[in-house]
């Protein structure tokens, strides 16, 4: 172990500088105030060599003089014979002070002769001790590996990789579409064989016309590649055209440098002979500093001008969304080298700016943290000249009136001062002409005869002929989703969310319209074991994405959420879309039920309609052109009693808590705030009265036996089997019919209810 000490001593090098040091210019839009350009000073050192430690003391020591050197050389000829009389008064053996650089690069290799204290044993012990090292770094890495890759495959945003689990797709199909190689070997290696039918239509126009795409299909078709794919595209454009740009600046360095070689300097005379030292000396030094800076400016405009630009910018109404869009965009463009990154609110804004710093090509982002970035001058948002792709994804949310005031400013930004007239605009949406009946629609066009599209054409920017595609339906929904209905009261809704996720478990979304609504199901729910993951947006952004990754882990799992998640979120599997509260519009009736039936999968929509909400619910199948008597899901009415028997009993203990929670808060912050102002606190403030503890604790009890009571009817079965035979059958075993459907689709289909 001493031998090791001084080993790990000797490691280490030292620096003896040769040359100087020289002050490096750095670029002043690095800074975050524009006057520190000036106070701060770089500098680098290029020649240098690396030393043992002592050669590194004498050699930094030569130029201080000799006595000093020798006073050195004395105090290290002094230690080591002090070392020796210490370690004969303790009767220790002398350890081996100078040892050859061959130990020092393979322990294995010393003799027992060379150092008394290394044993052939202790050799063996040592080398036992390194294997068992090594073998716990190795299974330490392939845990972490395994733990990251785990993770990956479970994140809701993340597509599945194909080519690590099996062979790669044949994407022959995706070769007539003008898809770049690079993005061809990413597809393979994803699986996508083939393109979905708006992909098919959106991709020659986009890459290889640059014409502005305005694309309107169905949930769950595949739009974020439409404009992804092109994106990439002029990114590789771009920089095929830069690199060729540097060729041809490199080739016009190169020949002034050869022109120089072999032409008169003007330092020369014109009949060959060299001019004199004198006149040389006797220029001032100030010219040649002068023509050193500006050698150094213009190589820092090269320099400059070759930096990748911003060069697509994509715009989503929410966080989640955006960041499920870079999570796709970077799968595809895993084998180009493009630059992604992500700005949102809800997360640390001076890591999204030292993000920014590294100059990606897209950008991926939400309008209100976007437009702070810009309005702090960040220097990679502030040229937004050169921004080749624009992309409003959920183009009709972000143009409605007072929701996004940031887009709006951010679009007059880029229409006037920021103006590119060779940019390419991209709009795509689920819906874009479904929002308003066919007779309000004909109203508003007597008033004004600009239809929708072309409003938001406008506010968007886009050029006077675009790419119109529009594929969605007369119904706006998928074909192969089923929606259905229960016609109920408000205070049974409840009681048919409970009988459906304890009949059919599975992954269930729940919408409601309020935040309140989600709080109190959660609590509801939680205190019924059905373990819901709340999304709402007072909620924080790293507990929301926390939640979604929950929710994507889990084969039976309860979302409840607003329609925070109701665009754009591609969750896998997701079985039921359960619309506790129905939906003011028909545009998020069809989002919220967009969430399940994605990519030709089959999924269940259902509404719990109450007398409050007949009125939006009547409203959305005028506007999407629905028969009114949409089916009625069935329900086994027997089951109702135990059910309603376990809500009731879990309402009380919600109650109570909720009361007893906001008393809490309530009466501990006026008796911090009274304590603060020194005044006594007045029983008429608190709520309750100021209850003593003995209260406290008999509503504890009560909370207690309540829970106890609820814990035995939950323990009981609801839908429990029937027999309808008291004999065996020939195997010995009763064969008893089973009570309960496999899945609600198929409950549908036995009670024969048209789609």
């Amino acid at each position: 172990m001493k031998l090791k000490k001084s080993r790990l001593i000797s490691s280490k090098r030292g620096v003896v500088v040769k040359g100087q040091w020289k002050a490096v210019n750095v670029d002043p839009s690095v800074f975050c105030d524009e006057g520190l350009d000036g106070l701060v000073c770089f500098e680098e050192l290029t020649d240098y060599s690396l030393v043992e430690p002592e050669k590194a003391m004498t050699a930094q020591t030569t130029g201080r003089g000799k006595n000093k050197r020798k006073a050195s050389e004395r105090e290290a000829e002094e230690k080591p014979a002090r070392k020796k009389k210490k370690r004969q008064k303790k009767s220790k053996p002398e350890e081996p002070q100078d040892v050859p650089d061959e130990t020092l690069e393979a322990e294995d290799e010393i003799s027992p002769d060379q150092c008394p204290d290394v044993t052939p044993e202790t050799q063996h012990k040592t080398s036992k001790k390194k294997k068992k090292q090594q073998q716990r770094k190795k299974k330490k890495k392939t845990d972490e590996a395994g733990a990251e890759s785990q993770k990956k495959s479970k994140n809701w945003s993340r597509p599945a990789l194909v080519g690590s689990e099996g062979p790669s797709a044949d994407v022959s199909a995706w070769k007539d579409l003008f898809v770049p190689e690079p993005v061809l070997k990413a597809l393979s290696v994803l699986g996508f064989s083939a393109p979905t039918p708006i992909q098919a239509l959106a991709l020659p126009p986009a890459v290889r016309d640059r014409l502005d795409i305005v694309g309107a299909a169905e949930t769950g078709s595949g739009k974020t590649l439409c404009f992804g794919i092109p994106m990439i595209h002029t990114v590789l454009e771009w920089r095929k055209a830069s690199e060729g740009e540097r060729k041809t600046d490199g080739a016009e360095d190169t020949e002034v440098c050869v022109e120089s070689l072999y032409l008169p300097t003007v330092s020369e005379t014109t009949d060959g002979s060299p001019a004199e030292e004198t006149s040389r000396d006797t220029e001032p030094p100030q010219e040649e500093e002068e023509e050193e800076t500006d050698d150094v400016t213009a190589r820092q405009t090269q320099t400059d001008t070759h930096k990748p630009p911003l060069l697509g910018l994509v715009l989503t109404p929410t966080r989640e969304l955006a960041v499920q869009v870079k999570h796709h965009i970077d799968a595809v463009a895993r084998f180009t080298g493009v630059k992604t990154a992500i700005v949102v609110g809800g997360m640390a804004p001076q890591k999204q700016q030292r993000v920014l710093m590294h100059r990606p090509e897209i950008v991926i982002g939400t309008p209100g943290r976007l437009w702070e970035m810009i309005r702090e001058k960040h220097p990679h948002l502030q040229n937004l000249r050169q921004l080749r792709c624009l992309v409003i994804d959920e183009a009709d949310r972000m143009v409605e009136k007072g929701h996004f005031a940031e887009l709006e400013n951010l679009l007059e930004m880029l229409n006037t001062s920021q103006f590119n007239p060779n940019r390419q605009t991209f709009v795509f949406s689920a819906t874009l002409e479904h929002s308003l009946p066919a007779r309000l629609q004909q109203k508003k066009r007597k008033r004004t005869e600009r239809s929708r599209l072309q409003l938001l054409m406008e506010k968007v920017g886009i050029k006077d002929k675009p790419k119109v595609i529009d594929l969605t339906r007369k119904q706006a929904t998928v074909e192969t989703l089923t929606e259905t209905r229960i016609n109920c009261t408000k205070e049974e809704k409840d009681l048919f969310l409970y009988y459906f996720l304890l009949q059919y478990p599975g992954r269930s979304m729940v919408f409601a319209n309020s935040i309140d609504c989600i709080k109190r199901l959660s609590a509801l729910l939680l205190i019924l074991d059905c373990a819901p993951l709340p999304l709402h947006a007072n909620m924080h952004q790293k507990q929301r994405l926390k939640n979604l990754e929950r929710f994507a882990e889990k084969d039976s799992c309860v979302l409840l959420t607003t329609d925070v998640a109701a665009r754009g979120l591609d969750i896998p599997n997701v079985q039921h879309v359960i619309h506790y509260q129905v939906p003011r519009t028909s545009e998020t009736y069809v989002h919220r039920s967009g969430r399940t039936a994605r990519a030709a999968r089959e999924g269940l929509s259902l509404l719990l309609i109450g007398p409050d909400d007949l009125m939006n619910y009547k409203k959305i199948c005028r506007t999407l052109q629905k028969s009114e008597e949409l089916p009625v899901f069935p329900v086994q009415s027997h089951c109702m009693s135990a059910i309603k028997e376990r809500v009731t009993l879990a309402r009380k203990i919600e109650k109570i808590e909720y009361f007893h929670s906001r008393e809490k808060q309530h009466n501990s912050w006026v008796r911090q705030a009274s304590e603060a102002l020194e005044i006594d606190v007045d029983d008429d403030l608190l709520l309750g009265g100021g209850e003593d503890e003995d209260e406290e604790r008999e509503q504890q009890r009560l909370i207690r036996s309540l829970k106890k009571q609820l814990k035995q009817l939950i323990a009981q079965p609801v839908f429990t089997h029937q027999m309808k035979t008291k004999y065996p059958t020939q195997m010995g075993k009763l064969q008893l019919p089973l009570s309960t459907a496999d899945t609600a689709l198929s409950s549908l289909s036995h009670d024969t209810v048209p789609r």
